[in-house]
């Protein structure tokens, strides 16, 4: 079995845990749309998704949720409630600063926005611990596209079974495997951490 040089982290689900829940009920206190109504409008209207690529800013996001649900709060509050929705999940931030201590080379591949970046960077320590970020809305294109997986390649100079890579959603890992990476799909940290051990990694501090 190939001993990865290299472990990419998803961020949500895998390192972090969120709910849009908790946004959306603080966000229709201050608008005319209900909370579920606030969860449908990020579920299903275009916004979130180009808010995560990059093809439209904070501003833009913030003026497009405005004027879609009515909501009449300042770009601070908006912003600070959008973005707190975070928990870290402390046994895989773990086991990423153990391998941070082994000289394994660790790096994040998210799909994310510049809101959630900006809030996990100063709420949880652990984000400043990798070796580089691969983020979709900096890259201008979002997993499963391969562009982002060519920049990953490219940010790590490694590819195919160098590099062990970890995500909850199964399309992304698909992708990630269609490459020759090894891929795993996230479901606990009871079920991948093994992986890493039986892929010769050195996980304990």
């Amino acid at each position: 079995m190939h001993k990865p040089s290299v472990v990419v982290f998803d961020l949500g689900k895998v390192l972090v845990d969120f709910d849009y829940r908790i946004a959306a009920d603080k966000i229709s206190h201050l608008s005319r749309f209900s909370a579920a109504g606030v969860q449908n409008l990020l579920d299903h209207s275009p916004l979130l998704y180009q808010f995560e690529t990059g093809l439209i800013d904070t501003q833009k996001f913030y003026d497009e949720v405005r004027a879609a649900s009515g909501f009449s709060g300042s770009l601070d509050e908006f912003c600070g409630m959008f973005a707190d929705i975070f928990f870290e999940i402390k046994p895989m931030t773990a086991l990423q600063a153990a391998l941070r201590a082994n000289h394994i080379p660790t790096y994040i591949f998210s799909n994310t926005n510049p809101l959630a970046d900006r809030h996990i960077r100063a709420r949880f320590p652990f984000f400043a611990n990798f070796d580089g970020y691969v983020l979709s809305y900096q890259c201008l294109a979002m997993k499963p596209d391969a562009k982002i997986y060519e920049i990953l390649e490219n940010r790590t100079e490694k590819k195919g079974a160098q590099i062990l890579y970890l995500d909850d959603r199964p399309e992304n890992v698909q992708a990630g495997a269609d490459r020759g990476w090894n891929a795993w799909l996230h479901q606990s940290p009871e079920k991948t951490i093994p992986v890493l051990r039986q892929l010769g990694l050195p996980i304990d501090p």
